[in-house]
């Protein structure tokens, strides 16, 4: 079989095969005789429908297509194998099928024309002495502070108040009825509408204003208990309940009882009670080591991320269409295994109609994740890196430990790991030949209402959004009603 090789974009390389004229001729003679021994045709018995009968009642072109099959399939894996072709994906016919039909003659040479995705070849044009910036994250010792007053807060004790009005902090037990009203410019002889849950009797509410619609814990500040009062608020922009979204709200409220919190001590009996600490500067002490090390793994992530940016600016690299698909598989398959995690019926999310659009929507952040781990890969090859099997296994075996009750694929977990800690040889080894420059949090980050999500991310955000929820209860409708997320 004589085979011709071209090299064509998208890392593929294009075969002109020719099929010998009696191969042609005999893969023709089989597929006659294996038709005859398996075509019903009225008034023969199987395998013994003369020749030229099965060639009328089935016709030539489609005994020809049949034998063209045959050839193609076995010419492709024949050229590769014996041009010790490494491909990848399923082999493509670049001549017309058709075209192949009309002219092909069995018992003479058939040439055809093929193409296969190979390995890509990378061009790394530096990876050395690369220089970029990465934001600094500090440890904040209010963290600390923070995470101690919400355990006091976790366990206060509630106090009764008389004498004095309510004040933010305080607890109060409230009779309250909401309505909607018309926004300036609207019908004013409309009656107003009421609040779907907008209604609730003894509903306890903490004053704190960035748990709830805007004004309605300002509203109460002053009241005294049994006092009854019109509060005006206004459902934030957006929210929850697209409905409500930016609605001006009026709640009639009846002030019924009045709490205040009381803090545990901050000692050393706090510190048993929430840990198994026993003095609280053990507890402080474990939280501290808990922020720095946080801060620091941070840093070091910045460091690696704007790392892996100066690098993927210098990896040129034709990518296969075989890799490309394969990468937005996987990219898919993780975001259904983890909405599967929360709960969500990923048959109903991943539909024939919205499947090819999550595709095209991924193929972008696919390239790019194929060009980071193809520009380490290189650099691993280049430089000789390495991860020796003790390691991997003493990996593999601290996990196993972790996990002692799950049944865990050891050779898929080997494989991970491998490719994990190779990963974490060559990155550590591009941060110490290149220069990073730590500056300040905040100097780099776009600002939280401009930050972008990965389209992996994207695609999970709206997924989720688009999952039907089960009906809320009276109880979680009217809390919905009142709190809003924290943030708005």
């Amino acid at each position: 079989m004589k085979v011709t090789q071209e090299k064509l974009p998208a890392s593929q390389i294009g075969l002109e095969i020719e099929i010998t004229p009696d191969i042609t001729k005999q893969t023709y003679e089989q597929v006659i005789r294996n038709l005859t021994s398996t075509t019903n045709i009225p008034g023969f018995r199987k395998g013994k429908v003369p020749r030229q009968i099965l060639l009328q009642r089935l016709g030539v072109t489609r005994i020809k297509a049949a034998a063209l099959e045959e050839l193609i399939q076995d010419g492709i894996e024949k050229a590769v194998k014996q041009e010790a072709i490494q491909a990848i994906g399923q082999p493509q016919l670049r001549t017309s099928f058709e075209e192949l039909i009309n002219n092909y003659e069995p018992g003479k040479p058939l040439t055809f024309a093929a193409a296969v995705d190979v390995e890509p070849e990378v061009n790394l044009v530096q990876y050395t002495g690369l220089q970029a910036k990465a934001e600094e994250i500090k440890y904040d010792p209010t963290q600390v502070e923070n995470v101690l007053d919400k355990e006091r807060q976790e366990m206060a004790t509630l106090i009764p108040v008389e004498g004095r009005a309510a004040q933010i902090g305080d607890v109060a037990v409230v009779d309250f009825k909401g309505v909607i009203t018309k926004a300036e410019g609207e019908d004013e002889t409309a009656e107003p509408t009421p609040i779907p849950g907008g209604e609730a009797t003894d509903f306890q509410v903490e004053l704190q204003e960035d748990k709830f619609i805007p004004g309605f814990v300002s509203g109460m500040i002053g009241m005294n208990p049994g006092e009854t009062k019109e509060i005006s608020a206004q459902f934030p922009d957006p929210y929850a309940n697209e409905e409500l979204a930016g609605k001006p709200a009026l709640f009639t409220v009846t002030l019924k009882e009045l709490k205040e919190k009381e803090l545990p001590e901050l000692n050393d009996d706090f510190a048993q009670e929430v840990s198994d600490f026993n003095t609280l500067d053990e507890l402080r002490g474990s939280l501290e080591e808990r922020y720095q090390k946080e801060a620091e793994e941070k840093t070091k992530n910045n460091q690696q991320e704007a790392l892996l940016a100066e690098l993927l600016k210098h990896v040129e690299v034709d990518l296969p269409q075989t890799l490309i698909e394969q990468e937005v598989d996987a990219m898919l398959t993780q975001t259904a295994v983890r909405l599967s995690q929360q709960g969500l019926d990923v048959k109903k999310l991943f539909t024939q109609d919205i499947i090819p659009q999550l595709r095209e929507r991924s193929r972008s952040e696919a390239i790019e994740r194929l060009k980071r781990s193809l520009g380490l890969r290189e650099v691993s090859k280049r430089e000789s890196i390495e991860v020796t099997p003790e390691e991997i296994q003493a990996r593999v075996t601290e996990l196993l430990q972790q996990y002692p009750d799950q049944d865990i694929d050891e050779d898929r977990l080997h494989s991970v790991v491998e490719n994990e800690l190779l990963t974490e040889k060559i990155i550590d080894w591009l941060l110490e030949h290149s220069s990073i420059e730590l500056v300040p949090e905040g100097s780099l980050s776009a600002a939280p209402e401009t930050e972008s999500l990965s389209a992996t991310e994207e695609t999970e955000v709206e997924l989720a959004q688009s999952q039907t929820t089960e009906p809320q209860t009276e109880e979680q409708s009217t809390a919905a009603t009142t709190e809003s997320t924290e943030g708005q």
